[in-house]
């Protein structure tokens, strides 16, 4: 039994070396001086990562293992509260879930990263995604790849101050997020909806040159895939909150939780329950993100 098991696990290991697949691990790093709840959302069809909300203190960071082909978002939650009956809810980025850990995905305005591992060809394809909107700068630094398109991508830039009005969302007087203009208005037009559903007919607007200006890497709008889409092969990603340290009112909001209140701090070791095996990472496969 024992020389079978052995047999199976190194025809499964010769398997995913022939495919090619690389199963890569997230480093997640906050360099802000305010508290960030990461949340994640793995694809449809795609294997789950555990946990899918956590809290990481300023200069705090954690790595995750992912699976190969794995497919999915992650982005940073603010302003983060539990009220007396424990439920739990942050003004950016809130996952609807009244837990720490979340069951969906970021309600806009929300600064994305996404990700699909071991795609077509083999590569990873990645980026920071604005089209939903903004709350906090963050970066992709691929680590080790290799590709013509294989460098950091996002936004480092902190657009809450500088957001128009009428995309701006406030706390008091304070800018905490910066909405799309789909998200303002609804117009098929800024949306890419419609008859403004094809890269012909929806253009960038006004409102998305200003999140392409300050961030010539990220996405803006729906068909800004020209300047915001890279691709790795073999590579290990950090994902930065605040690449440049922020120093928001975010950071002295009284009401905002201890990570002690919502558990131990995350480590490398605490926060995943286990490693997925390479065995299984072989037959995971997804070939698109959502």
């Amino acid at each position: 039994m024992a020389t079978l098991q052995l047999s199976i696990t190194l025809a499964m290991f010769f398997l995913q070396l022939l495919s090619g697949a690389h199963s890569s691990t997230f480093s997640i790093v906050n360099k802000c001086s305010y508290t960030v709840w990461p949340g994640v959302l793995s694809g449809a069809g795609t294997p789950q990562i555990s946990p899918t909300g956590f809290a990481l203190q300023p200069g705090q960071s954690t790595s995750i293992p992912v699976p190969t082909s794995w497919s999915g978002r992650i982005w940073g939650r603010t302003l983060c509260t539990e009220d007396s009956s424990g439920k739990f809810s942050c003004l950016t980025g809130d996952c609807g879930s009244s837990t720490l850990e979340c069951s969906g995905g970021a309600i806009p305005p929300a600064t994305l990263a996404e990700f699909t591992l071991n795609g077509a060809g083999g590569m990873d394809f990645f980026d920071v995604s604005l089209v939903d909107g903004y709350n906090l700068p963050m970066m992709i630094s691929p680590q080790g790849g290799t590709g013509a398109n294989c460098t950091s991508a996002g936004c480092a830039a902190d657009l809450n101050g500088d957001c128009p009005m009428e995309l701006k969302v406030v706390d008091g007087s304070e800018g905490v997020a910066c909405k799309s203009a789909c998200d303002a208005f609804g117009d098929p037009q800024y949306c890419c909806s419609g008859a403004y559903a094809t890269p012909n007919t929806c253009n960038p607007s006004t409102y998305s040159q200003f999140f392409k200006t300050a961030c010539p890497t990220a996405y803006s709008y729906a068909y800004d895939d020209g300047t915001s889409t890279f691709t790795c092969a073999g590579a290990d990603y950090v994902i930065t909150f605040c690449p440049s340290p922020s120093t928001s009112v975010k950071s002295s909001d009284p009401m905002a939780v201890d990570i002690s209140s919502t558990g131990s701090q995350p480590t490398s070791s605490a926060f995943i329950g286990g490693a997925i095996t390479t065995t299984l990472a072989v037959l995971w496969q997804l070939r698109h993100l959502f």
